[in-house]
């Protein structure tokens, strides 16, 4: 397990971690590589070009005001939600950057941003070229960046090893659902035990779990946010917060044998109403995706008898060995393999970190992995006007509807299981590998143009 709960889970800010978060990062990233080698203070200009998936939607994902902040210093994690239209306004009116907040340049958004539209790059869809001159027009840095969803982002020699190298050696490695269920088998460990083993090698066990708990308070604060804001959501759509109204009707009337599924769609749609507007979110493991898992978490934490913090740190490891099997044999990208990748995903997590607080076996956790994501394949990604609203927040709350769901399936039989986790994953990478470009987060394709924009 070369990745952690602490990559797939990263705190940030919305609309998308792909293509807000991913930029952000990239243009940090870059900046600080180009002071650690004391170039910094001699830049004059900075040209920003963002390719592929990231220039056709980049405008409705705040992809252009990610770079913005990212090349003011600001980082994801640490960002003020509020601050953000206020900081950004002032570079575009002003016409002056301030690098890393320590060197400020002339800066021209019209022609030192630019999002190109129909042109991508060869290695990935979300690729970003950052150049930087000197005062004399000579080149000081010429820096190509992909962004490969979640939040994640590499450069091109990166990008070919695909996967990170581990910072130690881990006591349980394991990179594909068959590996996994021969390690508890071998050692007699839950899916979670593996996880928390192998967190706890570059961690204490005490800041593993602080570390999964603040995550989660992170997603508990997220959905108060969406239940206590009203109004309608940024971008021209004109569509309505829905959770407020959801989560006062479900508060004041009489419950019946379908309100806990009501309260799971509430606390979905709190979560991804949150991040369209570009609120506090987790990626779980995108953004796009984000309300997934939370939604879950809620349910089981409010609504099951004998739910308890130690139920959720095991939900979250088990949540964790799925993403990390999914991220490094497929992809966890929209604009790589469609929204199968993202809301998948993330049902294929929740449903195997239900299954684990439910009792259930690895063979039972793996098998509600499975059902998860096999019955979200060949999903694309076409959201209407370039915004991660429509069909977006829905699909995440049916989605984690559908994770309960398989859990419960799972946990009905003893496991054994046709179709394995590793052979649906794999079917899923297929398919995207298959999926026309235009139904893989560019909104040149399915309801992104079929749906008319008022």
């Amino acid at each position: 397990m070369t990745l952690s709960f602490f990559d797939l889970f990263s705190i940030g800010i919305g609309p998308s971690s792909s293509h807000t978060v991913g930029p952000m990062r990239a243009a940090n990233r870059v900046l600080h590589d180009l002071s650690a080698q004391g170039r910094l203070t001699d830049v004059v200009r900075v040209r920003v070009d963002l390719y592929g998936s990231l220039g056709s939607t980049g405008r409705g994902h705040h992809s252009d005001r990610a770079v913005l902040l990212g090349l003011l210093g600001e980082a994801p994690e640490t960002v003020e939600p509020t601050q953000v239209g206020p900081t950004v306004e002032r570079v575009l009116t002003q016409h002056r950057i301030s690098l890393l907040g320590r060197h400020e340049i002339a800066f021209d958004p019209a022609g030192d941003l630019i999002l190109h539209r129909r042109r991508a790059l060869p290695e990935h869809p979300n690729g970003m070229r950052f150049r930087f001159v000197g005062a004399d027009g000579d080149l000081i840095a010429d820096r190509v960046m992909f962004s490969i969803g979640g939040g994640f982002v590499v450069d091109a020699d990166e990008l070919r090893e695909r996967t990170p190298r581990a910072e130690a050696e881990e006591p349980y490695p394991f990179s594909t659902g068959d590996e996994l269920l021969a390690v508890c088998a071998e050692h007699g460990l839950t899916i979670d035990q593996v996880v928390w083993a192998n967190e706890s090698t570059t961690r204490t066990p005490d800041e593993v779990r602080a570390g999964v708990l603040r995550v989660w308070g992170v997603m508990q604060e997220c959905v108060r946010n969406g239940f206590g804001t009203n109004g309608r959501l940024p971008g021209g759509l004109n569509v309505l917060r829905r959770a407020p109204l959801l989560h006062r009707q479900l508060t004041v009337a009489a419950s019946d044998a379908l309100t806990d599924m009501d309260w799971i769609i509430a606390y979905a749609l709190a979560v991804n109403e949150e991040n369209a507007a570009g609120g506090r979110v987790v990626t779980a493991p995108t953004n796009g995706a984000a309300g997934v898992i939370p939604a879950v978490l809620h349910y089981y934490r409010s609504h099951m008898p004998g739910a308890d913090d130690d139920g959720i740190v095991r939900f979250l490891l088990t949540a964790t060995a799925i993403g990390v099997i999914i991220k490094t044999t497929a992809s966890i990208s929209g604009a790589e393999v469609g929204c199968q990748g993202e809301v998948g995903s993330a049902c294929a997590m929740a449903a195997a970190g239900m299954a684990a607080v439910m009792g259930g076996t690895p063979r039972q956790i793996e098998n509600a992995a499975e059902i998860g994501m096999e019955h979200n394949l060949g999903l694309t990604c076409d959201p209407v006007g370039g915004l991660v609203q429509v069909p977006c927040i829905e699909r995440n709350a049916i989605a984690a509807v559908k994770a309960v769901a398989a859990a419960r399936t799972a946990l009905h039989f003893d496991g054994n299981h046709l179709v394995s986790l590793d052979t649906v994953v794999k079917t899923m990478r297929d398919t995207g590998a298959d999926m026309m470009t235009k139904y893989k987060e560019t909104s040149r394709g399915g309801l992104a143009v079929n749906v008319i924009e008022c």
